[in-house]
């Protein structure tokens, strides 16, 4: 009998990559579904079990990954502040404060991304404002998201300060609050949406006034 032991093969490797992709996609679809039925149906009429036969998934993926309809609006949000193209819209604002930047052209972007932002962003939020009235589970969400607005305008007023951009006399609080206004989308619905003013425009008016607002003469 012979005694050589027999090669062992190696173990190979299991690769999640493909698994972690079908989990992504499958996310992304829910999304998408979820944000189809609220805009059709409103936030009452839309159901869990509607956006999972949509979706193509069952009930229980969605509580498991969302949390049920809050947690879907969260996710709805939280995609729409990323913008278009491969850079969320954040990450380039952040990137507007670099040493020696110039106020008015960070100001200027900011207009931009507000334009592709708010047309995704207000829809959503308007339905949730109506759905407030009769919904006790939506104004805390609306709350929510309002606080977290805030608290990145705030940031955005804050830097502001630091590299000494605003008018003698105003401070984090007021620049926040000016901010905080003119990214609302109330004035979007107001002059887009009831006004009809084209969005490139609209852009432009909201950096002007926070220019005027926040920015020495």
């Amino acid at each position: 009998m012979s005694t050589d032991a027999l090669p062992v093969k190696p173990r190979r490797r299991y690769d999640a990559s493909g698994r972690r992709d079908k989990a992504r996609l499958s996310q992304e679809r829910i999304i998408e579904a979820a944000e189809r039925r609220f805009l059709a149906d409103g936030y009452s009429s839309t159901t869990v079990s509607g956006i999972a036969e949509e979706a193509a998934v069952s009930v229980d993926t969605i509580y498991k990954r969302f949390g049920g309809k809050p947690g879907l609006v969260r996710a709805i949000h939280e995609r729409t502040l990323l913008g278009e193209g491969p850079v969320p819209a954040e990450q380039r604002s952040d990137a507007l404060h670099a040493p020696g930047a110039d106020a008015r052209r960070i100001i200027e972007e900011w207009g931009r991304l507000v334009t592709e932002i708010a047309p995704r962003a207000v829809p959503l939020m308007l339905l949730l404002r109506a759905a407030a009235a009769t919904d006790p589970e939506v104004q805390p969400l609306l709350d929510e998201i309002d606080a977290s607005r805030l608290r990145r305008m705030t940031e955005n007023a804050r830097r502001l300060h630091r590299g000494g951009h605003l008018r003698a006399g105003l401070g984090v609080a007021e620049a926040a609050d000016v901010l905080w206004t003119y990214s609302s989308p109330e004035l979007y619905e107001l002059l887009v949406l009831r006004r009809k003013m084209p969005l490139a425009r609209y852009g432009r008016f909201v950096a002007a006034a926070m220019a005027r607002a926040l920015l020495p003469e």
